[in-house]
């Protein structure tokens, strides 16, 4: 990848200028990662919007992290550089639906992963993400009776765990659905010693192949602490550059998706961020997110339940 570096010099100048910080998640481009004041997970990306003295961020993910950044930091100006960057998972959640379940499901404790809409999130009781939702979960009473929403992979992976009486959700993301299991097993017969790490989004039949299931900075951290020298990753591949920078001696394979056509499952919606449309939205402060005074009010509550908690067990 060929990266202009008269934009980069434009992009630090305007941050400067702007008191601008960039938060990236690690499924952005690597160019994007480089120039990122930041790069983390979920729940590290909150934890930077809520603490950041910064006057702008400008939010190199997609639009829930973004609201998220808001709902943390009402009163600073967030921008995310290509409004239309979605997700899936959040889509695959509505409001009025998500409404009704919960009204026919009276007494139960919503517990949100963050990857869903600020509207999702005023909703809930507690926020979690992937790095923390067995904690959460486990935070509660033994005997409260939950609804977690909205991935159905991840929240039945995390009922298995606790063997807590959860009413999941039927949502998804598109890229941790997309991956093959016969390609995975033919690419572990291929590479002798491989071993398959897997987010917890992913099918029951991959997680359950796999050697270690894990976060974004889950799979970041076993990689560097596992002897192993050559691992198939079942996640979104952006996180594949960190693991190289922090590992460059051991190989790292993409999962491949079910459509064989295509080399890796890549998340389209992360990759319409550019450092051109970084630095234009660095250059004219928009688009920027903005989310109803009252939703916020409302949604704060579970994300700052979330963080208090993932302070206290020093996550």
């Amino acid at each position: 990848m060929v990266v202009d570096k008269n934009i980069i010099m434009e992009i630090e100048a305007l941050k400067k200028e702007k008191n601008a910080v960039i938060l990236a998640h690690y499924y952005q481009t690597p160019d994007i990662q480089d120039i990122a004041d930041f790069v983390g997970d979920s729940l590290a990306l909150s934890q930077q919007a809520a603490e950041t003295s910064a006057d702008m961020i400008v939010f190199a993910g997609v639009k829930f992290m973004a609201e998220t950044a808001k709902i943390l930091s009402p009163r600073k100006k967030v921008i995310i550089p290509d409004m239309m960057a979605g997700c899936s998972l959040a889509d695959s959640c509505k409001k009025e639906d998500f409404e009704k379940f919960i009204q026919e499901n009276p007494g139960r404790t919503v517990v949100t992963y963050v990857n869903t809409t600020a509207e999702i999130k005023a909703l809930s009781d507690i926020a979690c993400t992937s790095s923390n939702a067995r904690q959460i979960i486990e935070s509660l009473p033994d005997d409260e009776k939950l609804i977690f929403c909205p991935d159905r992979n991840l929240g039945n992976y995390i009922k298995s765990l606790t063997g807590r009486d959860i009413l999941v959700w039927d949502g998804a993301c598109h890229v941790h659905e997309q991956f093959s299991l016969e390609a995975i097993l033919r690419l572990k017969k291929e590479n002798e010693g491989a071993k398959i790490i897997a987010h917890p989004e992913c099918e029951r039949p991959v997680r359950m192949v796999a050697d270690y299931i894990g976060s974004t900075s889950g799979l970041l951290a076993f990689v560097s602490k596992d002897q192993g020298k050559t691992f198939i990753v079942a996640t979104e591949p952006g996180i594949i550059y960190q693991m190289k920078k922090a590992q460059p001696e051991k190989n790292f394979i993409p999962a491949p998706p079910k459509d064989s056509t295509c080399g890796c499952s890549e998340c389209s919606f992360m990759k319409l961020i550019t450092l051109e449309k970084i630095y234009k939205s660095l250059k004219f402060e928009e688009p920027e997110v903005t989310v109803d005074a009252s939703i916020i009010e409302r949604a704060a509550v579970p994300i700052k339940r979330m963080l208090e908690i993932s302070a206290k067990l020093g996550l």
